[in-house]
């Protein structure tokens, strides 16, 4: 590690400090997220060095709480523990909600927390706090680090720390193998630290890049799940493509929700919700197979609920099972279905819905444009009134207003694999998981505990990460063969959604400006809230105000105000002008919506 500079006064603080991320590093974490503070001196000033020296990449925020969700969505994009840093006190709360959605997630968040020593605890120190075990039972390790002193042996402590930590993240044994109980998820070192809090470091030893560690994967081929039962398969978010193959494997209809990145295939269903509901599809399934975390319809948790289904629920990782009722018979860590030729009756089994979904999507769109009767073969005119009525028709698609069917269709076509797609927890979400068709492109969302906080400083670590080459690895890129970190990322939320997180919009000098682009239906308020049976009695007033909440923030001069792009767009062509756009840096595209 470095050595403090010449003439400079040595600090066990700085020393273990930079012994720890160091070791962290060496370990896998490639991004460390610093909130500045006080007590936390050392650590951000050795996150600085490493950042220097190529081995890290760093970013910094002044609110934990966006810095928190930053860190979450580098996580989730990277698949790799990143390490969040804050001083004492409330510093170490605002995080709890990144926490507590990394928990819920399974998401590798390794919160670094500076504290007072022991010695100043109990006795009103100031921004001194009870650290241990804020974070209750949400995190897969916690140290409570006593004071370095300076002595022998604590930078291996500091190393065996490190390894301790990114292994309980990334859900390890001490053996390297996943373990599937409780599985990946936040870790907390609360590190006590004395004055003097840092010293100078100097250039030295630090590490020029990670080194990174291989995916861990669950060991086993999984339960063999045979054909019989009339069956459907689930998948929730974050089942993956897992959830995909299996459906596929054993020719059974995949109701997969928009989050849970399973949603393509030949056997996808995508009105699930209006087939569940429909005699002769939902009351005639025998058996379901669950993947991930469901939690965008009322239908699902009625389904494994009903009697005389046999439910399976399927998890590689967690304390906690996907069972509403309580009424799950089987659990397990991994499944699998033997592909094999299909009985004539389950074949007609899953064509059916397949062919009713279709029927149902395809009833709910908006009338195809007219024909082009009016030209010939050879491109020419032949009938100008047939030409003039279609350009009339096209003319009036192109001014009619945004519906929330319209801009989630169109977001949807034009992501493109090398992009990312996040969702925050509004009711364009469900618009989506209605209605679009199968993609395999990769989409996000914050569907742990299904929160509106965080989604906007989440999207940015989602799109930083996957436009952003590790230490040591250089972008390549051509016209012909965009590198994987030429994509765009786009966030498709709600006014409410953007307005709770609008801190995360601050994006300080010498932070990357990641090609991410919010786009924002607005309403208004709180639409979603409109759908609760109570809207329906509740005197109006009272209900806009304690739940529709509206608002009127001019989001032009709110993005002037932190520096991003803006763009409005009422009609469909404004739309589509707006979502052809390069997207060169962080932008705002707003779209009104009526309520």
């Amino acid at each position: 590690m470095p050595e403090p500079g010449r003439g400079t006064p040595t600090s066990p603080a700085s020393a273990s400090a930079l012994a720890l991320l160091v070791a962290l590093v060496r370990d896998g974490v490639v991004d460390l997220v610093v909130a500045p503070g006080s007590r936390s001196q050392a650590l951000a000033l050795a996150a600085a060095e490493l950042e220097r020296t190529g081995a890290v990449r760093l970013h910094v925020r002044i609110d934990e709480r966006g810095a928190a969700f930053l860190a979450l969505g580098l996580a989730i994009e990277s698949g790799r523990p990143v390490a969040v840093i804050t001083t004492s006190g409330t510093a170490v709360a605002n995080l709890h909600p990144a926490v507590l959605e990394a928990h819920h997630s399974g998401v590798p968040l390794i919160v670094i927390s500076a504290d007072r020593p022991a010695e100043l605890r109990g006795i009103r120190s100031n921004q001194t706090t009870m650290q241990p075990g804020i974070f209750a039972g949400a995190v897969r390790l916690e140290r409570d680090v006593a004071a370095p002193e300076g002595a022998a042996g604590e930078a291996d402590a500091a190393a065996r720390l490190a390894r301790d930590a990114v292994d309980a993240a990334l859900g390890r044994d001490a053996d390297g193998r996943l373990v599937s109980h409780p599985g990946p998820g936040p870790v907390h070192l609360n590190l006590q630290l004395r004055e003097p809090l840092s010293a100078v470091i100097a250039g030295g030893s630090a590490p020029a890049g990670a080194m990174f560690a291989e995916p861990i994967s669950s060991e086993g081929p999984g339960a063999l799940i045979g054909p019989g039962p009339r069956t459907v398969v689930v998948a929730g978010a974050g089942a993956g493509i897992d959830a995909e193959q299996f459906a596929r494997d054993g020719g059974w209809p995949l109701l997969a929700e928009v989050s849970s990145g399973a949603r393509f295939g030949p056997n996808l269903v995508v009105a699930y919700r209006e087939l569940l509901r429909e005699p002769g599809f939902g009351d005639e399934i025998e058996r379901v197979v669950v993947f991930g975390h469901p939690t965008l319809s009322r239908e699902v948790p009625a389904l494994v609920q009903r009697e005389g289904v046999e439910t399976i629920v399927v998890a590689p990782w967690g304390i906690e099972w996907f069972d509403p009722g309580r009424r799950a018979g089987r659990f397990e860590r991994a499944v699998r279905a033997e592909p094999q030729p299909q009985a004539d009756e389950e074949r007609a089994w899953t064509g059916r819905w397949v062919r009713a979904s279709r029927m149902l999507v395809e009833a709910g769109l908006p009338s195809a444009p007219l024909q082009r009767d009016g030209v010939d073969e050879t491109g020419h005119v032949s009938d100008y009134e047939a030409q003039r009525e279609y350009m009339k028709a096209q003319l009036a698609a192109m001014r009619a207003p945004v519906t929330r069917r319209m801009l989630v269709d169109a977001i949807w076509s034009t992501t493109w694999p090398h992009d990312r797609l996040v969702f925050g927890a509004s009711r364009l979400i469900r618009d989506a998981d209605r209605a679009v068709p199968g993609r395999r492109i990769t989409v996000h969302a914050n569907r742990g505990l299904a929160g509106i906080d965080g989604t906007v400083a989440t999207a940015v670590g989602i799109a930083i990460a996957s436009q952003s080459a590790l230490p040591g690895e250089a972008a390549v890129e051509t016209d012909a063969a965009p590198a994987a970190h030429a994509g765009v990322t786009r966030a498709l939320i709600g006014d409410l959604t953007l307005l709770h997180d609008v801190g995360s919009m601050l994006i300080g000098e010498g932070e990357p400006r990641p090609r991410v682009q919010l786009i924002v239906g607005n309403d208004g308020g709180g639409t979603i809230f409109d759908s609760l049976e109570v809207a329906a009695s509740a005197p109006a007033d009272a209900f806009d105000r304690v739940q529709f909440t509206p608002q009127q923030v001019d989001l032009a001069a709110l993005a002037a105000a932190y520096g991003w792009a803006y763009t409005r767009a009422t009609t469909r062509g404004e739309l589509d002008e707006a979502l052809g756009t390069r997207v060169d840096g962080p932008s705002i595209l707003e779209v009104p919506l009526p309520r």
